[in-house]
């Protein structure tokens, strides 16, 4: 297994605000410093179901990745997993297919020190993170932790959750081109699930909590749906195509109406690759 380099030297850069951090005081978790509790202090003033959305996005992720196990995927790469808070994408995709081979990948260095709560998956399969930036795809692909862990010529679930609103477009659509990137690299029969942050429902609340993340040093660019549906350009998308997050096969028919489209503000989808 790979850890993406534990043991060196890295600066936790602990006094100024990161996203893993901010979305782990929003799920409830306990790696947070101040700076990042300040942070989410403020988007939970500029949009009070911050928190609830921050669940139903990784109740998301869980829905998506158990039904991709079932349907046979058995090779996961999580871009941007944040900090491990169990269950992680591993147990639930082994709970399925025990054998599983998952890579995590983050650029926040407390992800690093954490990364060993990811790699305890179970005997038959295997886990590993890697140190690494979805903004630089090449070095995600080629790092050695990935490439000894997965098969790039099977196909491969790649997920991509609350992650994509973090790289702005900086006028040479720079969020499009890393996951075109991405996709090329992957067979057919490969998948890419993804969600976005958007302010179609709530456009004042989400233009502060967007606001809030600048301000913390975090570029953060709210897409429409239009947008978020490029991202799948020349894949099949599964049903029931975009929606919002809390939309995409509830587990109970009924928890599609425990929450407002403002309050979950954020889209998702999975696509298969012809």
């Amino acid at each position: 297994m790979s850890d993406g380099g534990r043991g060196t030297a890295v600066d936790l850069r602990l006094d100024r605000a990161h996203p893993a951090r901010i979305y782990d005081f929003l799920l409830g978790g306990r790696t947070h410093f101040a700076a990042d509790r300040e942070a989410a202090r403020r988007v939970l003033s500029a949009f009070p179901p911050a928190a609830a959305a921050a669940r139903i996005n990784r109740a998301f992720t869980h829905r998506a990745a158990r039904h991709l196990a079932r349907e046979g995927m058995g090779q996961f790469l999580d871009i941007g997993t944040g900090i491990p808070t169990s269950p992680n994408l591993h147990e639930t995709v082994q709970a399925v297919r025990p054998d599983a081979r998952v890579v995590y990948t983050d650029n926040d260095p407390v992800v690093l020190a954490h990364a060993a709560a990811l790699l305890h998956g179970r005997p038959e399969g295997r886990t590993a993170y890697v140190q690494a930036d979805v903004t630089d795809p090449a070095a995600v692909l080629g790092a050695p932790g990935l490439r000894e862990t997965l098969d790039l010529g099977r196909p491969v679930a790649l997920v991509l959750v609350a992650l994509l609103h973090f790289v702005p477009d900086d006028g040479c659509d720079r969020a499009h081109a890393a996951v075109e990137e991405l996709k090329a690299a992957v067979p057919s029969g490969s998948t890419l699930t993804a969600t976005h942050a958007t302010r179609e429902f709530a456009p004042a609340a989400m233009a502060r909590v967007a606001e809030v993340y600048r301000r913390a040093g975090t570029p953060f660019q709210l897409r429409t749906e239009a947008a978020f549906r490029r991202f799948f350009d020349g894949w099949e998308l599964l049903e029931p195509g975009v929606t919002l997050t809390h939309r995409w096969r509830p587990d109970r028919p009924g928890d599609a109406l425990r929450a407002t489209s403002a309050e979950a503000a954020c889209y998702a989808a999975t696509a298969r690759k012809p």
